[in-house]
């Protein structure tokens, strides 16, 4: 997973570099907003996504910041994983 905060993204590749997935998001302050996550269609079903959002947020951990998941993907991810709800919370 790597961070492309320039292209305000995460992108999940494969070792060859093909990007198979894309969490999209907007950063305002210290609230990364999660807006958008697609997974290569033929990676559907592989982890692809959850591998991707689970990074994603342990790098908004990590560096301190609150997530806001407008995408569905991503808060039904939080939903289904306690563990991250502390970095959705007012």
């Amino acid at each position: 997973m790597t961070d492309l905060p320039d292209e305000q993204r995460f992108e999940a590749r494969l070792p060859d570099g093909t990007v198979v997935g894309v969490a999209e998001y907007r950063r305002h302050d210290d609230v990364v907003v999660f807006t958008h996550t697609e997974v290569d269609p033929r990676q559907e079903g592989h982890g692809v996504g959850t591998t991707l959002v689970r990074a994603a947020l342990d790098a908004v951990r990590a560096a301190g910041d609150r997530a806001e998941p407008r995408c569905p993907f991503v808060r039904a991810f939080v939903e289904d994983h306690p563990e991250y709800a502390d970095l959705v919370g007012a």
